[in-house]
């Protein structure tokens, strides 16, 4: 079996249309200094109208967000453009297969465009089609293909979505993975097991605290060994095969930083995001998607103080939002989404005064086939029953 590396590409340079980094971004951007890039950007907007939808996640600079229409985490981003369908130009401030979405979801006369091309995700790009597809073959040759139903992440390129659009799957977000690994497990019989895409922690932690499955029901499938470095036992007796990838912010996320804070601060509550490692899940005291922890915090006491282990540029925002409340951040180091910050204001006045000027720069089009496919995979999802009590 073969797998494929990402190619070595300096970030903004080169091309490589299977990966989410490395790829152009021509055109001069605004210096990052401009004292006038705060007021081009209003401009901009204000010329644009209602032909303009801004989409903001989370864990973009306060510089961005400050323009968004709508903010919120990846699949609700995509859904609130897709509601918007007067919206000519659906400027994504996110990364890349946040915006491979929002084409997926909005109408064919929108147009989607991403401020930096540059803005990807590790770990989408953690599995990548050629990846699974030879891992797909692998399961068929160790006898489990049959038996195999594929669950990825939302955080995954839309190549993997339609890759379970046509092999049975779905899609899941953080808030929803429990009712779809549900769903999927019913799928094939008691002999079900899911292959779980890209990242491992949340497909863990999942199956063993909220569907009761343990440790040893869960296997590795790494994708740069022959067979995942698994053998045909493992693979027999395994629920849950988890894809060797991960989030490299929450992946940084240790459990022996808990009990240092939890010694230094009285009462402190600790809030993690379900990609986190399964150690530091087991030591937190709240684990739920980003929409979750908005909402516990906005509903916290005054006074109470909460260790967060999420995206820093959620937190500080979260803090000053909360003044009354102790908010800190649940790692000894600055830890950004590099990927994330690539979304600046000179890359975001760039990409709105080219729209301004009839340019539209950096349009994310997925072809047709994928699109049709993903869309399976998306909607088994929407069709769902229920809502995760970590909605």
């Amino acid at each position: 079996m073969t797998t494929v590396d990402l190619p070595l590409l300096p970030l903004g340079r080169g091309t490589d249309p299977l990966s989410e980094r490395g790829v152009e971004c021509p055109g001069d951007l605004p210096a990052p200094s401009d004292p006038d890039l705060v007021a081009r950007a209003e401009a901009a907007k204000a010329a644009l109208g209602d032909k303009l939808f801004v989409l903001g996640h989370h864990y973009q600079r306060d510089e961005v967000i400050r323009f968004a229409d709508v903010t919120g985490d990846s699949f609700k981003l995509a859904r609130d453009a897709a509601a918007r369908p007067q919206a000519e130009y659906i400027v994504f401030c996110g990364v890349h297969f946040m915006a491979e979405s929002a084409d997926i979801l909005t109408g064919p006369e929108q147009q989607v465009i991403l401020p930096d091309l540059a803005a990807g995700c590790s770990m989408a790009d953690m599995a990548r089609l050629a990846q699974v597809e030879a891992a797909w073959e692998a399961l068929a040759e160790a006898g489990v293909q049959d038996k195999v139903v594929p669950v990825t992440y939302m955080n995954s390129s839309a190549a993997i979505k339609a890759f379970c659009g046509r092999n049975g799957g779905v899609v899941c977000t953080s808030s929803n993975a429990e009712v779809a690994l549900e769903w999927a497990f019913e799928q094939k019989g008691p002999d079900t097991k899911v292959l779980f895409l890209p990242d491992q922690h949340l497909g863990r932690n999942t199956a063993v605290l909220q569907l009761g499955y343990d440790l040893d029901d869960c296997v590795v499938w790494n994708p740069h060994k022959p067979a995942g470095g698994l053998d045909a036992q493992q693979l027999g007796d395994a629920r849950m095969i988890l894809w060797k990838g991960h989030c490299s912010v929450h992946g940084r996320f240790s459990a022996d930083v808990i009990d240092e804070l939890r010694a230094k601060v009285p009462g402190l509550k600790v809030l993690v995001h379900p990609e986190c490692q399964h150690e530091v899940v087991l030591k937190a005291d709240e684990v739920g998607s980003t929409e979750y922890i908005i909402k516990t915090i906005d509903a916290a006491p005054a006074g109470s103080s909460w260790a967060i282990g999420t995206e820093l540029n959620l937190v500080q925002r979260l803090a000053d939002r909360h003044p009354d409340k102790n908010i800190m951040f649940l790692d000894r180091n600055v830890c950004y989404c590099s990927t994330m910050n690539r979304i600046d204001l000179p890359h975001f006045v760039w990409a709105l005064e080219n729209l301004v000027e009839g340019r539209v720069v950096n349009r994310i089009e997925v072809d047709e086939q994928t699109e049709a496919e993903a869309l399976v995979a998306l909607q088994r999802m929407l069709d769902l029953p229920g809502k995760s009590h970590r909605d």
